[in-house]
């Protein structure tokens, strides 16, 4: 389907492939990984044909289809429905060309065009399309909305829609899970297990990578290297290639003492929760693949917060929310020392309001929140990168919030989350998503917190970032409330799990395999409640038009009669006037008769007039009843 034959590519004056060869066949699932500015995002350009090869050949099964996600989405004033359904190219032409044919009344062609449209399901499509926006979190109410009306993340959800409603073979998908929380990824994940071409994914989220491929394309020194399996299986085997190499076996052994003792510290945690027991299976999967890590270019932890307040905070009947709306309700929660919390909920049930809460962005509509003194907190959220000022660099943001820390000191704390040389003194206005989210990060961990609050931390972060983030927060001797999509830091970082549900946060007893089927039930259950209501509609809709039809039958009638009735007197009419028109009828011995027609005419056209008259009225009421 797609080869690449020794293969280069470079991308300005950067060598991203040299030499390299790789074979994809219809119905591969493969997963691409590499570091940033490896290549991965290059690669799909070369696909899409943006990008020529410098050498070598690039080749592709004629008449393959693809589908990827735009990157743009301009303010259109079309309903944000209608735009997902233009995804589906062929039922795109199929329309105009369907409302051609009706102007020109090509029977022949609306005939064909109709066939065309059962053959592809077109009938079907807006459904199909509404399927896919409700499984990416979008109400049934917002199908119509004009897409300029969405932010920019509900935007790029929209393009990932319009990408599923291709009937593609190929479906290219560059970090898709960026904007979406944890609800819409599992839709995510069911959906792209039952796609049926080929999928190209690059991702940094491995636990998605790990439930939607089956072979791994990892790009590292100018090369396409394919490993068989998901992303868990690779980690092993490249862990295993590189383990033969001494340096890097010498490093091993650090992280596996590193780790043992986590795995020692929490086993004895085990029996009180799931939980635990999830955690320790996952730390013991990270001692064996922790070489394939051990070229990361992150390195750090958060140091002892000293003394942690008991409680940290305490809420008492909150209420939290926005204006005049309430998300949460009458919450009481206490933050104990050590907690570890993974938040869970669907979209807009308040994990992120209650962040923000506990954080002091917002403050409680009723009920109280009481913090510790001495309390610390670390809060990361997606909005805060905004904050970041645009002219000052790394070292600078580090020093403006500890004015007693040195530039040395800021420039070897940086180090740890790959800020070297000039980066580190670069103006970060110029920086991407993933570095800035790392210079929060960085900020975050120099103040020595007792508390995190963390919305999303992982968006925009590689997965060498994510896995450093994982070990630092396997470390944090603080308390922590995480909200996250990336199901691997829930599971590692995470001792217990509360939901966010119908206006209030409760614990969750299960893990996270359990919430991903309490998710889907969910789910199936809205579906099949609106596929119901949906029903019931029509029925009505159906039950309604009958009684209508039955409630202007006799008005209909009365029109016909009326119809009836003009074209007889019409046909009298032309009569009448043909005799009229004989000349001999204006003889002088026939005065009484041309009294008698003359008469005749006058009350024909007097009995038409009246009738027409009388048929308009019924049908203006006619149609003034069906509006």
């Amino acid at each position: 389907m797609l080869c690449f034959d020794h293969l280069s590519l470079r991308r300005g004056s950067k060598l991203l492939f040299a030499d390299a060869s790789l074979t994809i066949h219809r119905g591969d699932r493969l997963g691409i990984t590499g570091a940033n500015g490896s290549g991965k995002s290059s690669l799909f350009s070369l696909i899409l044909g943006r990008l020529e090869e410098d050498s070598g050949c690039f080749s592709m099964q004629r008449g393959t289809t693809i589908a990827h996600v735009a990157q743009e989405t301009p303010a259109l004033p079309e309903p944000a429905i209608r735009y997902v359904m233009q995804g589906d190219a062929e039922l795109t032409e199929l329309e105009g060309q369907l409302a051609a044919a009706e102007a020109a009344a090509d029977t022949g062609a609306i005939a064909r065009i109709h066939e065309r449209l059962a053959a592809i399901d077109g009938y079907a499509a807006r459904a199909r399309a509404a399927r896919l926006m409700h499984g990416l979190g979008f109400a049934p109410d917002n199908e119509e909305k004009a897409v300029a009306a969405f932010s920019g993340g509900w935007r790029m959800r929209l393009n990932l829609a319009r990408a599923l409603m291709c009937r593609s073979d190929l479906l290219l998908l560059d970090e898709p899970t960026n904007h979406l929380d944890l609800e819409a990824v599992i839709w995510l994940e069911k959906w792209l297990r039952h796609y049926q071409g080929a999928m190209l994914l690059i991702s940094h989220d491995r636990d998605f990578l790990d439930r939607c491929i089956d072979h791994i394309v990892h790009i590292e020194q100018q090369q396409l290297t394919l490993y068989r399996g998901n992303y868990s299986d690779f980690e092993r085997l490249r862990a295993e290639k590189l383990a033969r190499q001494q340096a890097a076996h010498e490093k091993q052994q650090r992280e596996i003492e590193h780790m043992n003792d986590f795995i020692n510290r929490f086993r004895a945690k085990a029996a009180k929760a799931r939980q635990a027991q999830s955690r320790i299976r996952a730390l013991e999967r990270m001692q064996r693949i922790a070489p394939a890590h051990i070229d990361s270019p992150f390195s750090f932890a958060f140091s002892h917060p000293g003394p942690v307040p008991n409680p940290l905070l305490r809420l008492h009947r909150a209420d939290a929310g926005y204006g005049e709306t309430t998300v949460l309700k009458r919450l009481s929660l206490g933050l104990l020392p050590g907690q570890r919390i993974g938040l869970l909920g669907p979209n807009g049930a308040g994990k992120s309001t209650l962040i923000r809460l506990l954080a002091g962005d917002i403050t409680p509509q009723a009920g109280s929140l009481e913090t510790a003194p001495g309390l610390r907190i670390g809060y990361f959220a997606q909005h805060q990168l905004e904050q970041l000022h645009d002219g000052l660099s790394p070292v600078q943001h580090l020093m403006m919030q500890d004015s007693g820390l040195s530039e040395r000191e800021a420039r070897d704390h940086l180090g740890g989350f790959a800020f070297h040389g000039d980066m580190a003194l670069a103006p970060v206005g110029h920086f991407s998503g993933g570095e800035k989210a790392r210079l929060m990060l960085a900020m975050i961990v120099q103040k020595q917190p007792n508390l995190l609050l963390l919305d999303e931390p992982t968006n925009h972060l590689d997965l060498e970032m994510r896995h450093a983030l994982c070990m630092a927060l396997q470390g944090f001797q603080g308390a922590m409330i995480l909200v996250s999509h990336d199901r691997h830091l829930l599971r590692t970082a995470c001792d217990e799990l509360m939901l966010a549900a119908d206006g209030g946060i409760a614990p969750f007893d299960g893990d996270l395999d359990d919430y991903a089927r309490w998710l889907l039930l969910q789910r199936d259950t809205d579906d099949h409640v609106r596929q119901t209501a949906d029903r019931t509609t029509r029925k009505q809709q159906r039950r309604q038009q009958a009684e209508q039809r039955r409630a202007l039958q006799p008005l209909r009638n009365g029109i016909r009669k009326l119809e009836a009735e003009m074209e007889k007197l019409h046909r009298q009419k032309a009569e009448l006037d043909t005799r009229m028109t004989d000349p001999a009828l204006y003889e002088t011995s026939r005065l009484e008769e041309q009294k008698a027609l003359a008469l005749e005419n006058s009350r024909l056209s007097r009995q038409i007039d009246e009738t027409e008259a009388a048929w308009l009225a019924a049908c203006e009421e006619l149609e003034s009843l069906q509006a």
